[in-house]
């Protein structure tokens, strides 16, 4: 299903399943019979799968027609979608910019229509930001609400499992598949929504407000001290447990110069380090909680700025920040849905909708409601 306009999309083709939605899942999720890639050379040389991971087994069910395995950044541990190993997938719609990662593949399929809808993972904000950087909408699911068996990596306490796709209905459509008991929502009253304060590019918050005024929502100004100590924390967390589950794979030359220096440092996160972290985690998620006591959902950008050039790729820093804004919420656990618009200018811009622990049919309403005003 791989087209010549972009050959690193995919790195298998598949074609399983029913007759339903043509559906890629990333490349870090089993399937049974093909090789497990992760985009990573250290995986080259592993089994076939032996079965299925749960989320496959759910769209196979629901009579999904799987069409291929997604390329995605080496080990799910990149922001950027780079991949020299398996090839970087092309963004479609902003060719000049980065695609995103670590799901490249799985939004750059979504973007280039080869696919209904996609499965990606999201650790860091893996879901949501290449579907920012791609003009398409994602989705994160409440922690643990789909299970991750058959998911690399096998343990995490960031990670979750969710969908990208062109439009609000095939992101419901796609939670029907995955999300046990998942049953659409109607609002049946004007929404309230929190638009929480977190600096970002003037272009970024004129694109967003934009929106929420046109939309049929009313808006109240909402505070997270703890955002950005949220978004350190995610950092760290995810650092400790890359480490503990890829170190012995540093200086091995199977990993990519990124990723061998990323798990390398990962290694010198300390218990402390990790217990500050986790004290975080329990402040931030109780100010979240607290905050969606008042609304339905909270609104802010998705990413702080427009997507970087892929040639200024390298820039570690300005790549790091554009998980400013969604690592806070893996940290949390709570779900959240980007939703795709533009600057003044026609460059991509993204709103990220926040919802209540397992809420996702109401946040998905409000995304609805939100999505006239695209």
């Amino acid at each position: 299903m791989s087209t010549p306009l972009d050959p690193n999309i995919l790195t298998q083709r598949l074609d399983l399943g029913g007759d339903g939605p043509r559906v890629v899942v990333k490349d870090c999720l089993d399937i049974t019979g093909t090789r497990t890639g992760c985009g990573s050379r250290a995986m080259a040389d592993c089994a076939p799968a032996k079965a299925n991971a749960a989320v496959v087994d759910a769209l196979v069910a629901a009579g999904c027609r799987i069409v291929g395995k997604a390329n995605m950044h080496e080990l799910a541990y990149g922001v950027t979608g780079i991949n020299a190993y398996t090839g970087t997938p092309l963004n479609p719609k902003f060719p000049d910019r980065i695609v995103g990662g670590s799901s490249s593949g799985s939004a750059a399929a979504v973007a280039l229509g080869i696919a209904d809808f996609a499965i990606g993972t999201d650790t860091g904000g893996s879901i949501r930001m290449p579907a920012a950087c791609c003009g398409i909408f994602g989705l994160k699911p409440t922690f643990g609400a789909i299970s991750r068996q058959g998911a690399i990596p096998s343990e995490s306490s960031l990670d979750c499992i969710g969908p990208f796709a062109p439009d609000m209905a095939t992101i419901e459509l796609a939670l029907q598949a995955i999300l046990p008991d998942y049953v659409t929502e109607d609002m049946g009253k004007t929404p309230v929504v929190g638009r929480v304060s977190a600096p970002a590019d003037a272009d970024i918050d004129a694109a967003v407000d934009g929106v929420l005024s046109r939309a049929a929502v009313a808006v109240r100004a909402c505070e997270l001290p703890s955002l950005f100590a949220a978004h350190e924390a995610g950092i760290t967390i995810m650092a400790a447990e890359m480490a503990a589950l890829f170190g012995d794979l540093v200086g091995s030359g199977l990993l990519g110069p990124d990723i061998d220096a990323r798990i390398a440092a990962g290694m010198k996160v300390t218990s402390e380090q990790v217990a500050r972290a986790e004290e975080v985690r329990a402040r931030f998620t109780a100010e979240v909680d607290g905050a969606l006591e008042e609304f339905d959902a909270l609104a802010l950008p998705t990413m702080p700025s427009v997507p970087i050039l892929v040639s200024d790729a390298g820039d570690a820093k300005a790549a790091l920040r554009l998980t400013q804004l969604v690592r806070p919420f893996n940290v949390s656990g709570h779900p959240a849905l980007a939703m795709p618009t533009l600057t003044a200018k026609g460059l991509p811009a993204s709103i990220q909708l926040v919802g209540a622990m397992n809420a996702e049919p109401r946040l998905c309403a409000v995304g609805r409601i939100m999505a006239e005003a695209l």
